[in-house]
């Protein structure tokens, strides 16, 4: 491969994000004494998990009331967050615009009105009547005894309500995030590609219906590994990310590294007593989400995982009973990491190490940029945008023990097994989500299939 990432000790803030967009490892463990439930209703819950994407209300709310009336307070929020997701969406405003009174209740019939007023006031056909309209979208549904427009609201039925009414402006205006996603079909058998970048913000939702419909007839989902093995693979992962003879990360790297990521530690709030038993690859990784999407802390970070496309279409196709197959698994990606050198491993978390204590102004600006542009990218489905500056972000250099990793027979592995069920006899549909690193960057999937014949297309 003529392309490799720059060596990390170079750029460490870049190269973190070019991981990002190659392979999915991170696994951020919550340390809590109690196991908490969400309080939420199972009809809802594939709603909700739409939802709680789109970033307008905590999901800390499920664990406190969620199905009991709904404040003021929370509505409040609610409502503003709807209001910034149809904002976004940039349409004129309605000179004339006289909001449809209403009471400052917590009833349902209140509720559909301020979220109708929220897209009323735009150059958008919704009638006259909230509740016409409301209706006519599947909105506004009710239950066995009707409408129960007088019956107070909870915070579970608003948040329904608020994500619907998203999703359908969206859909009705076909303004999805489109993705990078490609299609190869052979021998009666489809497979759609789509390249994620491993986290996400919920700018990037909802998705394009295309991107949904693809996902939808496909009789399987195929990812690089699955994080909701949690019977085998996280076990695994875990027993490889923490050292089992005893000794502690710090007899295992230098004096000057391990005070280095004390400071860490204590400003992302990092449990030391935890995490000294972790290896230093397993923790540049944590690092790189935390960093990377500017958050506080491991919840955090883990939070802006969970908005990963990854993380989207796995607990989709959970909820669906969709079969998924991994092209690597949680034991691989795990092996693939603990199989570095120790001088790599410390190298590699000092490079994290850093570019947080000591970041390049230029440095850290052109991250923070760049990682904004490939999810704008993402969103708009930019390919060759994309590959333009994912390409100019890697250089040609002497090949080294941490991008031999990332690249190289990986992508021939999972190659092969793509070409597999291409020529499979069952004739299937899948959809694959990998890194898109693995689809952009030269000499990887996409081109050795295209070398073996394979016609590949951009999914429209």
């Amino acid at each position: 491969m003529d392309r490799k990432v720059k060596k990390f000790s170079k750029n460490g803030l870049l190269s973190s994000l070019l991981v990002l967009v190659i392979l999915l490892t991170s696994f951020m463990p919550v340390w809590a004494e109690e196991m908490e439930f969400p309080d939420v209703s199972l009809w809802a819950i594939g709603e909700l998990n739409e939802g709680e994407r789109y970033g307008i209300y905590p999901i800390e709310w499920y664990y406190d009331s969620f199905r009991e009336e709904i404040s003021q307070e929370r509505l409040e929020e609610l409502l503003d967050g709807t209001a910034k997701k149809i904002e976004a969406l940039e349409l004129s405003k309605k000179a004339d615009f006289e909001p449809i009174p209403y009471e400052a209740t917590s009833t349902r019939g209140d509720v559909i009105k301020r979220l109708y007023n929220i897209l009323a006031q735009y150059e958008f056909s919704v009638g006259d009547s909230p509740v016409d309209y409301m209706k006519e979208r599947g909105i506004l549904i009710g239950t066995l005894n009707g409408l129960e427009l007088d019956k107070p609201c909870t915070t579970e039925q608003a948040v329904i309500f608020a994500t619907r009414l998203i999703l359908d402006t969206y859909n009705q205006l076909q303004v999805g995030s489109k993705g990078l996603a490609w299609k190869v079909e052979h021998n009666g058998n489809i497979i759609y590609f789509l390249g994620s970048i491993h986290v996400g913000s919920s700018d990037i939702y909802p998705l394009s219906q295309r991107l949904i419909q693809a996902f939808n007839e496909s009789d399987a989902l195929i990812v690089e590994a699955n994080l909701l093995d949690q019977l085998d693979g996280i076990d695994y992962f875990l027993r490889k990310a923490i050292y089992q003879d005893g000794t502690t990360l710090e007899d295992h790297i230098s004096k000057e590294t391990y005070e280095k990521l004390m400071k860490i530690f204590e400003m992302y709030q990092i449990p030391v007593e935890i995490y000294n038993y972790f290896k230093p690859w397993s923790i540049a990784n944590d690092l790189i989400v935390i960093a990377m999407t500017d958050s506080e802390n491991l919840q955090e970070g883990a939070q802006s995982a969970d908005l990963g496309i990854d993380m989207y279409f796995l607990s989709n196709a959970m909820l669906a009973q969709k079969p998924i197959i991994e092209l690597e698994g949680l034991k691989y990606q795990a092996d693939l990491f603990d199989g570095l050198s120790a001088e790599t491993q410390e190298e590699y978390l000092n490079s994290i190490i850093d570019s947080i204590l000591e970041p390049k102004v230029e440095e850290t600006t052109y991250s923070a940029n760049i990682l904004d542009e490939w999810l704008t990218q993402w969103k708009n489905g930019d390919i060759e945008g994309f590959t333009n500056s994912y390409r100019s972000s890697t250089d040609e250099s002497e090949e080294d023990e941490f991008s031999n990793m990332l690249f190289g027979q990986r992508d021939k592995d999972m190659t092969e097994k793509i070409v597999e069920f291409l020529e499979s006899e069952q004739k299937g549909v899948y959809f694959v989500v990998v890194g898109a690193g693995h689809l952009t960057e030269d000499d990887t999937i996409l081109d050795q299939l295209a070398e073996k014949g394979y016609k590949v297309e951009v999914l429209e």
